[in-house]
């Protein structure tokens, strides 16, 4: 089997750390299929990448609806699933007292942060099992791990992600399905803009996306449960 006769799924490609796995897993010969909020950024994608075996669908997977449409859009494609990235996230600092009294600050973090993983993973999980391998991704955080002053609701859902990885590994090992949790610090996206630090100082995408693909492509007998990545200079306070 060819590689492109295989499937790549990322939510969340059409920028930052999403758009460099779309770039890798495309460079290393994969099909993939992304989606994102915005359809004019997914057609960008589409046009740096002409020809390129690249299926993408507009979706908001904060909505359940939308990641049971995006999943079955992604099986429809018929090709076996070679990896899952759940990569789809945003990022709101600010403190607990500071958020909205009436709790839909960490309502709206868990589901974009946290539930659209779950949903995606539970709808792609039988196909996975079928096929008896395939490797899972969840993009968390360094906030996953240490509390930071400012996290507020976003800390929570990832602290819940990495959580939700942890137990997927623990339940789907035996069966032929590999899971790593991924906790990139301090990254050069759109998350930092306006922040006056140098790009130095920041994770490059790029990198994220090149140890993903080397955790993805070890043996079978292997796997990176965590990969924790973070600035040469340390964290960012």
């Amino acid at each position: 089997m060819t590689a492109t006769a295989e499937l790549v799924v990322i939510t969340g490609g059409s920028q930052g750390i999403g758009r460099a796995l779309v770039v890798s897993f495309l460079g290393a010969g994969f099909t993939v299929v992304t989606c994102a909020r915005r359809a004019e950024d997914l057609t960008a994608l589409a046009a740096a990448h002409p020809g390129a075996p690249l299926h993408t669908l507009p979706a908001d997977l904060s909505q359940p609806a939308d990641c049971q449409r995006f999943a079955e859009f992604a099986l429809g494609l018929g090709l076996p699933l070679a990896a899952l990235i759940n990569n789809a996230g945003a990022y709101v600092p600010g403190r607990f007292q500071d958020e909205p009294a009436d709790g839909s600050r960490l309502r709206d973090m868990l589901s974009v942060n946290l539930l659209s993983a779950y949903d995606v993973t539970r709808a792609l999980l039988p196909a996975l099992l079928t096929q008896g391998r395939g490797h899972i991704f969840t993009i968390c955080s360094t906030a996953s791990i240490m509390p930071y002053p400012n996290g507020g609701s976003y800390g929570v859902a990832k602290f819940a992600l990495l959580g939700f990885t942890k137990t997927l590994r623990e339940e789907v090992k035996a069966q032929g399905l590999r899971v790593t949790a991924v906790l990139p610090g301090a990254t050069l996206t759109r998350s930092w803009d306006g922040v006056g630090m140098p790009p130095e100082r920041f994770i490059d995408p790029a990198d994220v996306a090149v140890a993903v693909l080397g955790a993805f492509q070890l043996s079978p007998g292997a796997v990176v449960e965590e990969l924790l990545i973070r600035p040469q200079l340390g964290d960012l306070v």
